[in-house]
């Protein structure tokens, strides 16, 4: 007999950003095939209110510091609450799991996602939790992986690269102007955007600093997202007298019409990156991509293919390339069919939701059969 999975995600974090995103639309996608899914998270955190919003089952516990309180709320949890497949998210949810589950010797399976780019310590217990309190461990893309297993010492066949899927149906290339006129943006005026959390590593002040070299130019800028940096930009723009040239709505549900109604897409980051979704999304939109070689973005931008692939950190080469490709149009639109191309042969959700299905099997005490209607991708 067939059956599903009973699937709980686990995060720490109180913020936002694409981690939780992509645990939520992951959590949507597997209900969707017929498992039951559910999210363990700080009750005053971003993800267990949208959670709530998007109707996925969420459970609120203190998990956001790692103390004996944390575990001991974690262990009275599992000791009522049964799951097949525990996926963890960030340091501490994954320390309190893993410890909670070896401690009532659970027969579940766990799995750790790492997201980010920045190098995990080698000291014994985040060891012991990446190669035994975990079954296995999942990475964002191909470079996180090989960092894991050359830097950390992880066995090869521990580590598996998922990158994050994304809603082909959803981020498609649509009339620039129509798109424009919705969002109440400038039409006549090249548009640079960037979508992402406002955090220091995203690069948004090169972006500014790039904006301030050409701003003879007549270019309009659009900083997408909300975060802990959104006040430092508002006084960067100020005090270079360039708030009139940009435009940032904070978070926004519409970020396909965002991507639409621009002519490049920029991120600037110099840090703590997997994939990232918002590159994903602008190539499905049939956006050339500016980027940096952080994290395994070069798995998804192809330099001189889909896009440019710039040092980190360097307003002044950002601020060239965003010209020069400004005043090629045959180079963007060249870039941008390349973009939707790799976008629409790599990046869909159906293909991150077949590989966590493949992982989660592996880890299972006993593998499950797959429900009877999930649909596969070749």
């Amino acid at each position: 007999m067939k059956r599903s999975l009973r699937i709980l995600h686990s995060e720490n974090s109180v913020g936002w950003g694409g981690q939780e995103l992509r645990i939520l639309h992951e959590a949507r996608g597997m209900a969707e095939r017929g498992h039951d899914v559910s999210i363990a998270c700080p009750p005053d955190s971003e993800i267990f209110s949208a959670a709530h919003k998007m109707k996925i089952p969420v459970t609120g516990l203190p998990i956001s510091r790692r103390n004996l309180s944390a575990l001991s709320a974690v262990i009275r949890f599992l000791r009522h609450n049964t799951f097949d497949i525990i996926n963890t998210h960030s340091s501490t949810d994954s320390w309190l799991f893993a410890t909670a589950a070896k401690f009532l010797r659970l027969r579940t399976g766990l799995v750790r996602t790492r997201h980010i780019s920045a190098d995990v310590g080698r000291d014994p217990f985040t060891h012991w939790v990446y190669r035994y309190g975990a079954g296995r461990v999942v990475t964002t893309g191909e470079r996180l992986r090989k960092n894991l297993i050359e830097r950390n010492g992880l066995p090869a066949e521990h580590v598996v690269s998922v990158p994050t899927g994304i809603d082909l149906e959803k981020f498609v290339p649509g009339s620039q102007t129509a798109a424009r006129l919705r969002l109440g943006l400038p039409v006549d005026k090249p548009l640079i955007g960037v979508v992402a959390t406002l955090r220091s590593w995203k690069g948004h002040r090169y972006l500014i600093d790039a904006a301030d070299i050409l701003r003879d130019t007549g270019f309009h800028y659009a900083v997408v997202g909300d975060g802990p940096q959104r006040e430092n930009i508002s006084q960067q723009l100020g005090q270079l007298d360039l708030t009139d040239h940009f435009t940032c709505p904070g978070n926004t549900d519409n970020v396909a019409d965002w991507m639409q109604a621009m002519d490049i897409f920029v991120l600037p980051s110099y840090a703590n990156e997997g994939v990232p979704q918002s590159i994903m999304q602008a190539m499905a939109c049939g956006l050339p991509v500016i980027s940096t070689p952080v994290g395994s973005i070069t798995e998804a931008v192809a330099d001189g293919d889909t896009g440019r692939i710039i040092p980190a950190q360097n307003a002044a080469l950002l601020a060239s390339e965003i010209r020069n490709l400004m005043e090629d149009g045959e180079r963007r639109r060249h870039y941008g069919a390349a973009a939707r191309r790799k976008a629409v042969s790599e990046f869909g959700k159906e293909k991150m939701l077949d590989r966590m299905e493949d992982v989660f099997d592996s880890v299972l005490p006993v593998k499950a059969p797959r429900c009877a209607d999930r649909k596969r991708v070749a």
